[in-house]
């Protein structure tokens, strides 16, 4: 096992954590197992979220009679005082404690500073104060937002966006919330879906210094993958290089990030999805996206305004109407071939 400092909090955890955002699609003894296993397995960081509807729910039912052995990370959407207060008396009745080690300001279009009118960094510290929270933190998918908090000293830890697919701008914020002592947490290390080989993504984030990824985990098989590289540090390997390489080149620069910070659309294209379908059909089972819901899903491209609402939104500068435009030629011409072109 590889354990790691947790920024400048003085806290000791495993260095691949458990994501539990997916654990929202299955019971609450199914989830119960694979969070127990995953402890009895070595990891000790558990990430969730009050908008993960009963995620929090079901680590409080897993995690009874361990929760000092347990990081729990959480996270609020409020946009207000109030708000943050409610959210946290929810999640620490719904996680069964009394405390929450990282509590974090989830993915807000602003950087909460002391004193702003919003009152959520000054709530942050009078419950801090109070013992209800341990450390403060922010996740966000705007780079504008994430470059304001690790300037502004305030926060213990960041978590973006971060893959093997991420580029120079991504890396620029971990490499300065190194120089910070400022914790990093990387979410979508697995890009969404994108990436395919699990071990692959954990041998390249072993590479990456006080880099702590959060994987994503709904099937036991998905758990497994993860445990093993906690057992035992995946390794580099030539032939694993080779598929990062290839996954660069297939996938880096222009492609949709599916962060869904374009939504909603005007005309209800599922943007995060439908400007990255032809990706989506190459990498993954295919027949998933090729029934009959997924095709209107797709037809509603043909209704786009162009008002480039989506473009203007998109924190990674993406031609997004022009995205959408191609994955409907593509999803089409996919559909036609698999159908013997009638």
């Amino acid at each position: 096992m590889k354990h790691i400092t947790l920024g400048s909090t003085g806290i000791t955890i495993e260095k691949n954590g458990f994501g539990c955002l997916p654990i929202q699609r299955i019971t609450k003894e199914e989830a119960a197992r694979l969070l127990r296993k995953a402890v009895d397995g070595g990891m000790n960081y558990f990430d969730t979220a009050r908008a993960y509807t009963d995620s929090e729910e079901k680590m409080g039912y897993a995690f009874q009679g361990i929760r000092d052995k347990l990081i729990i990370a959480t996270k609020t959407m409020a946009t207000g005082a109030e708000g943050m207060w409610s959210d946290l008396e929810a999640s620490l009745k719904a996680l069964g404690t009394d405390y929450i080690d990282v509590y974090q300001f989830h993915n807000p279009a602003f950087c909460p500073v002391p004193g702003g009118e919003d009152g959520l960094y000054d709530a942050a510290l009078e419950a801090k104060k109070q013992g209800k929270i341990r450390h403060i933190a922010i996740t966000n998918h705007r780079l504008k937002v994430a470059h304001e908090a690790i300037d502004s000293g305030l926060y213990a830890l960041l978590q973006f966006p971060f893959s093997y697919l991420s580029g120079p701008k991504e890396q620029e914020l971990v490499d300065k919330c190194r120089e910070k002592g400022m914790g990093f947490v990387a979410m979508k290390g697995m890009a969404g879906g994108l990436i395919r080989d699990g071990l692959t993504a954990a041998a390249w984030m072993a590479r990456q210094e006080d880099v702590v990824p959060i994987w994503g985990v709904q099937h036991e098989w998905e758990l497994d993958q993860f445990l093993s590289a906690v057992r035992e540090t995946p390794e580099l390997t030539p032939q694993r290089q080779e598929e990062i390489d290839r996954d660069r080149a297939e996938l880096c620069g222009d492609f949709c990030r599916s962060c869904g910070y374009c939504m909603p659309c005007p005309v209800g294209i599922q943007i995060n999805q439908c400007a990255r379908m032809s990706l989506l059909l190459r990498r993954m089972p295919a027949e998933q996206y090729l029934t009959e819901q997924w095709q209107g899903e797709m037809k509603k491209i043909e209704k786009c305004l162009h008002c480039n609402q989506c473009r203007f939104m998109c924190p990674y500068g993406l031609d997004t109407p022009r995205l959408l435009q191609d994955n409907y030629k593509d999803y089409w011409a996919f559909l036609e071939k698999r159908d013997g072109g009638s």
